[in-house]
């Protein structure tokens, strides 16, 4: 199974029309089974969307109709084209720049979405709010598996710490059946290299780093400087480029390989976020070497206190 995750940036990259299509290039090159987005917008006086574009939509809980220029219903509207089956989900969350519906998405090629689910991680429930934070969850048909995009606040914000938002979403996706794997996916903004933070809480309540795990893997930088939302944040750490985009799974997983794309070298660069993309092996085939640690010497008992 091939699963890609990608904070888009959607409709505010500059050329947009020329990355969507490179985006689209992109995917057809690697044939992913799942696809997981953040940052996923559309125009809020945008026409509504047809229902031609709307092939394949799986709706989430949301009041918000899909508009004409939404960008996972065009990135799948192209995949048909080339003619992929896919089937997608939207879940906008707010108001992003002023003008756009802003939430997350999923994309699954050559299968269909049987269930989808949505849940409040934040304290703010308010769609005018930037920090207003959830998370969007699909079954796929034919798997039992879950996969969850996830776009996370900032470990340090005074009014929607991290830490918080994980207790929400940790709590929620760990009721499911421990026997099949649960996927997170997404933008975590705490970055891998830092110690004592975010990345370190998520290994230390059980959670394995894809990454780690891959038989293979290159850097994993994801953001190669200071972007949006980082501006005067670790500016060090944020300036030499972050893993902040991430692949974990409830179970130790077989990774053959953890790869950054749309970055430059692996398919054009389509967003201020690199990609990531793993491949897993099929059960049964043993990894040639033991994985890594997910946290190293960090000591697993970490308060849970903020």
């Amino acid at each position: 199974m091939k699963i890609i995750t990608l904070n888009t940036h959607s409709l505010v990259e500059k050329n947009y029309e020329e990355k969507l299509q490179q985006f689209v290039r992109g995917v057809l090159a690697e044939m992913p089974d799942v696809i997981a987005l953040q940052e996923v917008n559309q125009t809020i006086a945008a026409p509504l969307a047809d229902e031609a574009l709307l092939t394949g939509y799986v709706p989430a809980q949301t009041a918000v109709p899909v508009r004409a220029d939404n960008h996972v219903a065009n990135a799948a509207r192209l995949l048909r084209d080339a003619g992929v089956p896919c089937s997608w989900t939207y879940l906008p969350i707010k108001v992003g720049y002023g003008k756009y519906d802003e939430g997350l998405a999923m994309l699954v090629l050559n299968r269909e979405i049987s269930h989808v689910e949505s849940f409040l991680i934040s304290r703010a429930d308010d769609y005018a709010n930037w920090k207003t934070r959830k998370v969007l969850g699909m079954q796929v048909e034919g798997l039992t598996d879950w996969f969850y995009t996830v776009h996370m606040g900032w470990w340090e914000d005074e009014q929607e710490p991290f830490l918080a938002q994980w207790k929400v979403l940790n709590a929620f996706v760990t009721t499911k059946p421990r026997h099949a794997p649960v996927w997170l996916l997404g933008d975590f903004n705490s970055p891998a290299e830092v110690r004592g933070e975010g990345y370190d809480k998520i290994a230390a309540t059980g959670w394995y780093d894809t990454f780690r795990y891959a038989q293979e893997h290159d850097s994993g930088l994801t953001v190669p400087g200071v972007i949006d939302g980082w501006r005067g944040k670790m500016a060090d750490t944020a300036a030499e480029g972050m893993r902040i985009d991430l692949i974990w799974c409830s179970l130790p997983e077989k990774i053959a390989v953890s790869r950054v794309v749309f970055n430059g070298e692996n398919h054009p660069v389509v967003s201020d976020h690199f990609g990531v993309m793993i491949e897993t092996l099929p059960h049964g085939n043993e990894p040639s070497k033991q994985p890594e640690s997910p946290w190293g010497d960090f000591d697993s008992d970490m308060e849970d206190d903020e």
